[in-house]
């Protein structure tokens, strides 16, 4: 199915998360229909998405995925009870008869108000925008009844749940750790982290260096190792991070045994990659770059173009999040142990001031520049590097997928319009081209090649999370299926 030829209400979402003009306004739209709309597609999802990247960036993984893993989690919860067997995670909530029809009706609504629980904790000050949220679909935001006769008291049941065993889960949320009454730091560190280097000197060539990042507006920030209690918070298919191992990341330390040229040789493919970009390439890159357009538009894709229900929805959308969300607690447990280099710290001390050709910035294209001017194509993020959180991400996403769909077919195609770079806007792609995915593998090895090609890991870093995170999908599978048979 081509991007261009998809539904009307699958364009528009896709139009509405993608390029987030403004914030979308639930109460402006037209009334939802609860018999025969889709709750997660046409209203949750299209107003969640503009208030996460409002507070975070596309590439702030650890947030994004804790935000979205929760919300279709709750939307899960909410469903179990109108299904033949499924439990949900937080709350055995009784099934109801199938005297009642069990319909899209009351799916919607449960999803409705057990989202409204999620979000209102998740992100309090947008607390009229859930509001309207409900109101739109004709639903009472007012309405706090947890009666198991009623979807809405289903709903609430399952929401409150779920928040109750979340909001404290380690992640500190509530900025309250370690007993922090008054001026809370919702999400600070909870691991007293330091990085060895600074974002001015780099002591250890081995070790991560906070890049100073800005916008262009005259502003600079030192970036800071974005929740590093990520890797200890509890997973939901697996018992801890540490029953997982990667190896060391040897080519990243210049100490060892040939460590300087195996250092400079991971350095020079980063180079090479940056120096032989492609339209295609770019565009791959800033495709992964943003999760919500990656990984959570191909599941908007699959449901749209396999014409799923609401529920066969949220069941595949839940397993996918809460995949990438365990994947990435195992890999950020390895990256605050590993605390290793990014390569723009690792270019810059091989070749210094030497000359280096290289991608030379917004339309230079390749260029011979002093290494110390060199950067990479998508943004350095903020956490060491070694292992590679978007390659776990995408490994664990296409694994719960195969295993979810019976196939590694896949079929998605994403349209990348003349110009419509957001790195490079009005100068990449030079023409209309296409990203094809026909399989979820050929999905998997674009998106962890893509941090090459964006410049912001190693080869390393990329085949080391593969392996572990893969397994991470299956365990996310069958934690679902058991749920789904009522063996949670």
């Amino acid at each position: 199915m081509r991007l261009l030829s998809a539904p009307r209400r699958f364009r528009r979402t896709l139009l509405s998360a993608c390029v987030t003009l403004g914030l979308w306004s639930a109460g402006a739209a037209h009334a939802f229909d609860l018999d025969r709309g889709h709750a997660p597609i046409d209203v949750v999802i299209p107003t969640v998405i503009p208030v996460i990247f409002a507070n975070v960036g596309p590439g702030d993984a650890t947030l994004v995925l804790r935000a979205t893993t929760l919300i279709t989690n709750a939307m899960f919860d909410a469903i179990a009870p109108y299904h033949r067997t499924a439990v949900g995670v937080y709350s055995k909530l009784p099934r109801r008869p199938a005297s009642e029809g069990l319909t899209e009706r009351q799916r919607n609504i449960a999803i409705f108000y057990a989202c409204q629980e999620v979000l209102d904790s998740l992100y309090p000050a947008e607390k009229a925008r859930w509001d309207d949220m409900l109101r739109a679909a004709g639903l009472d935001p007012n309405l706090q009844s947890t009666d198991l006769r009623t979807a809405a008291g289903i709903g609430r049941a399952a929401g409150k749940a779920l928040v109750a065993a979340r909001e404290n889960d380690g992640m500190n949320q509530l900025g309250n750790a370690k007993g922090q009454r008054f001026n809370k730091l919702p999400y600070a560190d909870t691991t007293g982290y330091q990085p060895v280097n600074t974002a001015y000197e780099l002591r250890n060539p081995a070790r991560w260096q906070p890049a100073i990042t800005t916008k262009g507006s005259g502003l600079f920030q030192v970036q800071q190792f974005v929740t590093p209690q990520f890797g200890e918070i509890k997973p939901y298919s697996y018992h801890s991070a540490e029953q997982f191992s990667f190896p060391p990341p040897v080519d990243s330390n210049p100490f060892g045994p040939n460590g300087r040229a195996r250092y400079k040789a991971q350095v020079d493919q980063v180079l090479n990659a940056s120096a032989t970009l492609t339209d295609q390439r770019k565009m791959v890159a800033e495709l992964f770059n943003d999760k919500i357009r990656s990984l959570g538009f191909v599941a908007l894709f699959l449901s749209q173009s396999r014409q799923w229900s609401v529920e066969q929805f949220v069941h595949y959308d839940f397993l996918v999040n809460m995949a990438a969300f365990d994947g990435g607690i195992a890999v950020w447990n390895a990256k605050r142990k590993y605390d290793a280099v990014r390569p723009f710290s690792a270019v810059n001390w091989v070749h210094g001031k030497g000359m280096v050709t290289a991608w030379g910035g917004p339309g230079k294209g390749t260029v011979n520049l002093p290494a110390d001017q060199w950067a990479s194509y998508v943004k350095v993020a903020d956490h060491p590097e070694y292992p590679s959180g978007s390659s776990c991400f995408c490994s664990a996403h296409a694994q719960a997928s195969r295993r979810f769909l019976g196939s590694d077919m896949l079929g998605w195609r994403v349209a990348a319009p003349k110009g419509s770079s957001l790195v490079e806007p009005g100068v990449t792609p030079a023409n209309d081209i296409v990203l094809q995915f026909d399989t979820w593998s050929q999905f998997e090895q674009q998106c962890g090649q893509s941090r090459l090609w964006g410049g912001v890991h190693f080869q390393a870093a990329i085949d080391a999370s593969k392996p572990v995170c893969k397994t991470i999908g299956d365990k996310a599978y069958q934690y679902v299926q058991n749920l789904i048979d009522g063996r949670g």
